[in-house]
């Protein structure tokens, strides 16, 4: 029984979900929004919220904290310089869950997650193909 157990499996072992939700954090850090399951995006998304709010702090120890879950210098650089400053007054709800519908093969819940607040940011993206879609419709 799953009684008080935080977390989600996502069906592999435990060093596999490390590695998987690392590299899916480096991989939103670089592009600034992936598409996965909905679980896994879920997940990412209670494994990299305290990676952003460490690199606010900035001090060593966050940064050797961050160095810890993300194995390249270069991504936590780009986590440290370019999008802990865009959320130096904002306090949490740094990532947005977006549902898609279901992948064709399996139909798993697919979702994409992104930065809020970022530039290319998912809110432009809604407005410009809402408005297509209305010219579409005329």
């Amino acid at each position: 029984m799953r009684h008080r157990k935080k977390g989600r499996k996502l069906g592999v072992n435990p060093s596999h979900r490390r590695a998987l939700l690392s590299n899916m954090a480096e991989n939103l850090i670089l592009h600034k929004r992936i598409k996965t399951t909905e679980s896994r995006a879920k997940e990412l998304r209670r494994y990299i919220e305290p990676l952003i709010t460490k690199a606010k702090k900035g001090d060593l120890n966050s940064i050797r904290m961050i160095g810890r879950k993300i194995r390249h210098k270069e991504t936590v650089g780009i986590l440290l310089n370019d999008i802990a400053p865009v959320y130096e007054n904002r306090n949490g709800g740094y990532t947005r869950i977006v549902k898609l519908g279901f992948r064709d093969n399996d139909r798993a819940s697919v979702a994409l997650i992104e930065f809020v607040d970022m530039e290319g940011s998912k809110d432009s993206e809604l407005a410009l193909s809402t408005s297509n879609e209305d010219n579409k419709s005329e």
